[in-house]
């Protein structure tokens, strides 16, 4: 099956459409995932705080296909940061996945205000070294957390997932992380809808009989994201992952580029710093 890859600093390959989980119902994860991968999905994205591993692992093991197939990635949450816990975290995460390994895991936040994000990424070098997860990366990032994880640990993030979409791209981060070869991956690439009423959007849509959040979609395959758009609507799901079947032009990636707003969703970075326990 054709698919965009990313391959991250250590070899490891991510496929660039991944299927977000986030806000789906503990109870309606498991057939969301199997339908996601019945459509093709190779890379399920989701987290500790998201109270839905159970129905992501469940799915990956009743699906049919080997393992080393699907790329599994998983977050700790804001709550369980410091070494120790963040070691005792992971053991928790396989627990609830009912897996192995975590293809995937990344500190979910900085959560400054705790003090503690350097001290949990040295766990996660541990688990890497150990063989016990393919690779590890963060989220939400700013470049002073990754500064300060670029003076106090051996190993660089392999990935920052971050708000990424067309009205608020953060250039100036994931120029840095471009830098220090740190993939960039989009959550809420779509801007959760918002970013999709655009006029640029709908023409560039029309010209190419698609819809617009396939449009937004391929823009960022183009520029090098991965991307975990999310939905529960099978239709969706599978508009969502169908976007081989075009390519947007320089100017058209120009046009959709210049959406830039400044305007933020999601919290941030520098103050949020919620347990994420519940």
């Amino acid at each position: 099956m054709d698919q965009n890859v990313i391959t991250l600093t250590n070899g490891v390959r991510i496929p660039q459409r991944g299927f977000g989980v986030f806000q789906i119902p503990p109870s309606d994860t498991q057939a969301a995932v199997e339908e996601a991968i019945r459509i093709g999905y190779r890379h399920i994205d989701t987290a500790a705080a998201y109270n839905n591993e159970a129905g992501v692992g469940a799915a990956v093991r009743v699906c049919g296909l080997p393992r080393d197939e699907l790329v599994v990635t998983t977050k700790l949450r804001n709550g369980e940061h410091g070494y120790e816990s963040a070691l005792r975290a992971y053991d928790e995460t396989l627990r609830r996945l009912g897996l192995d390994y975590a293809d995937l895991y990344l500190v979910h936040w900085p959560n400054p205000a705790a003090g503690l994000y350097a001290d949990s990424w040295r766990a996660l070098e541990r688990i890497y070294t150990e063989g016990r997860v393919r690779a590890i990366g963060v989220s939400n990032f700013l470049p002073e957390h990754l500064d300060r994880l670029a003076k106090e640990s051996e190993i660089v993030p392999a990935v920052n997932q971050l708000e990424l979409h067309p009205s608020y791209q953060q250039r100036e981060l994931t120029d840095l992380c471009r830098e220090r070869s740190i993939a960039v991956e989009a959550y809420s690439p779509l801007g959760q809808g918002t970013d999709l009423d655009h006029a640029v959007l709908a023409a560039i849509a029309g010209d190419h009989s698609v819809t617009p959040a396939q449009v937004v979609l391929r823009w960022h395959l183009q520029l090098g994201h991965i991307v975990i758009p999310k939905s529960v609507d099978p239709k969706r799901i599978r508009s969502n992952f169908e976007l081989g079947g075009f390519e947007l032009t320089d100017a058209e990636v120009a046009s959709v580029t210049a959406l830039e707003n400044g305007h933020r969703i999601g919290n941030d970075p520098r103050t949020f710093a919620i347990s994420q326990i519940r």
